[in-house]
């Protein structure tokens, strides 16, 4: 299957929104791609609700909302009611990771957990089967431009050989520092879905970033 590429709205130029969401809409990407930052669960703050409602509007492919917050369930219907497509949280911030999942599900949303790069994907082992998607953080969460970690491309194949031991089909969705360089490395390791930020918006033609990146 070829991969998907969610290009990330947090590289966007906020003060051009509408017209970063149209780039998006008119290219070969498939996704939008949506950092939720509460400033507690990581060291930095972005979209708020009516920010989500503007995207909502312009936005014309699926919404991949990821949530870099604490207790999360407390707004996970509201960000379905805001055009979540796919509501993906962290594993580290959910004490009670299959009641979460649950709830994802039962607002319509496909569920997904991601893995910051310190935690292992065998975490997910007892969970994996219940889940749309696994998102591999390949930086520390919190800020966009950080440095691809090498090896998360181990991270990623074993997470891959997981989902395949099991009678789950979760994808595999990888997010932090992908560009040219190193995209065709995740997608070989396993990544069905690439996330990349400064990669295209901070390209010079931001269309034929996205051409080379769905290459």
């Amino acid at each position: 299957m070829k991969h998907l590429l969610a290009p990330s709205l947090l590289s966007a130029d906020f003060s051009r929104l509408a017209e970063d969401i149209q780039l998006v809409n008119q290219s070969k990407a498939d996704w939008f791609h949506i950092d939720i930052m509460d400033g507690n669960f990581v060291p930095n703050i972005s979209f708020g609700f009516p920010v989500l409602k503007a995207i909502q509007k312009y936005a014309q492919k699926p919404l991949d909302m990821h949530l870099m917050i604490l207790d999360p369930d407390r707004y996970i219907p509201m960000f379905r009611d805001y055009g979540a497509d796919t509501i993906t949280v962290h594993y580290e911030a959910c004490p009670h990771l299959h009641r979460t999942i649950q709830l994802i599900k039962s607002t319509g949303a496909k569920a997904g957990v991601a893995l910051n790069p310190h935690t292992p994907a065998e975490v997910l082992s007892d969970i994996i089967c219940d889940l749309d998607m696994v998102l591999i953080m390949s930086v520390n969460p919190g800020f966009g431009g950080q440095k691809f970690i090498p090896h998360s491309i181990e991270k990623i194949a074993r997470t891959a050989n997981i989902i395949k031991a099991s009678p789950g089909s979760a994808s595999i969705e990888v997010d932090g520092g992908i560009d040219l360089s190193n995209y065709k490395k995740v997608v070989d390791a396993g990544a069905e879905i690439i996330v990349a930020g400064n990669a295209v918006f901070a390209a010079v033609d931001p269309l034929q970033a996205i051409i080379g990146l769905k290459a």
